[in-house]
């Protein structure tokens, strides 16, 4: 799959972005006819929610899966953000398959 990685108000480091890049691979397993994907990250001012957050737009043939989720760290923001991914990801076949 092929990702694009976008920073906001920040520089990530290599082990971040190599996190987003494995926990992407395995959507493939999810979201057979994606892609690709766009992943924005970005720092907010807002520190009691979490001042992470994390914006994944999935390219799926007819229309693109979106999901921004805020947290403490980006990988905690990155996890939400996949999982409410699989479960729009699984609402969109069961539509197709009615």
């Amino acid at each position: 799959m092929n990702v694009n990685i976008q920073t906001v108000k920040f520089d990530a480091d290599k082990r971040l972005v190599e996190f987003v890049e494995h926990k992407l691979a395995k959507m493939d397993r999810f979201a057979e006819r994606s892609t690709g994907a766009d992943v924005v990250l970005k720092l907010d001012k807002d520190f009691d929610k979490g001042n992470k957050v994390a914006t994944i737009t999935l390219h799926m043939p007819g229309s693109d899966l979106v999901s921004e989720q805020r947290a403490k760290t980006f990988e905690e923001a990155i996890d939400l953000a996949i999982d409410a991914l699989k479960r729009q990801n699984e609402k969109l076949k069961a539509q197709y398959a009615k």
